[in-house]
Parts: structure tokens; sequence; C-alpha cells
């Protein structure tokens, strides 16, 4: 039996480790990920726990998150030691585990992978992916009227779109690219053409 996580309590710890800015956001998260979850038929509540925990270690610095990478023998790679605010993700999923309780791989692999996506994502992953950038908070990114659309029509078409946009920002803002975002675009397009 898969066990329960206590919302209210996640939410809470949330509350007095991320600036108010970052904890709205991450309610957002949580609120977007469990409307995705119905409008998909899966589980409600991983998908909150996924939104509430994805940003844990956003508030870190970077020497933290470097640090706790280095005891922890997460790998860094070339780009994250040159950019460690990439870090969040890694040791979101660290944190979420051992700091949290959290055991349910899919849950993990869900804050692992929500900055980058990667090739053949499960469910809850695409759902907290797709939420990160369509929260309600989220003002200034493009095409998003488009993409809140299509996300509740075909998940895997807002993944790809969410990559495109992303891709072509870092791109024109000269802003390092992460090789799995450009892996990940590259699966979901041949998937969908």
């Amino acid at each position: 039996m898969k066990k329960a996580y206590s919302l209210k309590k996640l939410r809470k710890s949330m509350e007095k480790i991320q600036d108010p800015k970052r904890y709205e956001h991450t309610l957002g998260v949580e609120y977007t990920a469990a409307a995705l979850a119905m409008r998909y038929g899966r589980n409600v509540s991983d998908a909150q726990v996924a939104g509430l925990l994805h940003d844990c270690a956003k508030c870190l610095s970077d020497q933290k998150r470097l640090s706790i990478c280095k005891k922890n023998q997460i790998s860094i790679s070339d780009l994250e030691k040159r950019n460690p605010f990439l870090l969040h993700a890694k040791v979101g999923a660290y944190l979420a585990k051992e700091k949290y309780g959290i055991q349910d791989p899919d849950i993990l692999n869900a804050i692992q992978n929500h900055t980058t996506g990667r090739p053949g994502m499960g469910f809850l992953e695409k759902i907290v992916f797709v939420a990160d950038y369509i929260e309600p908070g989220r003002k200034s990114a493009p095409n998003l009227t488009e993409i809140r659309k299509l996300a509740f029509a075909d998940l895997d078409r807002a993944v790809l779109k969410i990559l495109e946009d992303t891709l072509k920002y870092l791109q024109t803002s000269d802003g390092e690219i992460d090789p799995m975002s450009e892996k990940t675009r590259c699966y979901y397009r041949e998937k969908l053409l």
C-alpha cells in the first residue's frame, strides 16, 4: 500500500524555507499538478506532493547545493558546476527522500527532472514539468495561453512546446543549454511527428 504524505505538513515546511514569492509559485505548481492529474485520471495526491517539493532546494545557496552533491555522491556535470543553481532539481529529489521521507520513485523522478525533462518521462514527471511552466502565477513565458490549453488536451505536445520555447529563449539570451533539454526535445519531437 502507498504511503500517504501530509500535504499540510509539507506546505508548512515549504512556507518556512521559501521566500514568499517562491512559496506562492510552489502552491501554484501544486494546484496545477493536481488539476492535470485529475484531467488525466492520475494520482492527485502524488501530483500535489511532487508539486510542493519540486523547488525544495531552490532557496539553498549555490555553495550548499554543491556541498550536498559532493557529500552524497550526486553527479555534477560541467554545466552544473558553472551554473550551480541548476542543481536544485537533483538536490531537491535528494532532500525529498532524505528530509521529507518520500520513497515513491515517480515523485522523486518528477522532482529531479522538472527543469530539463528527460526522454521517456513518466506521467507524473510530465505533469510536474508542465505544471511548473503553466502555473497561475507564471506571467511572462511565451505562448503561455496556448500551452495552458494544450496541457489539458495533449500533455506530450505541451512538453514539446515548452522545450522548444525554452530552448529558443536560451539561444537568444545566451543562456547555457543543458544537453538533457535538447535530448528531451528531440525525443518528444520524434515521438509526436
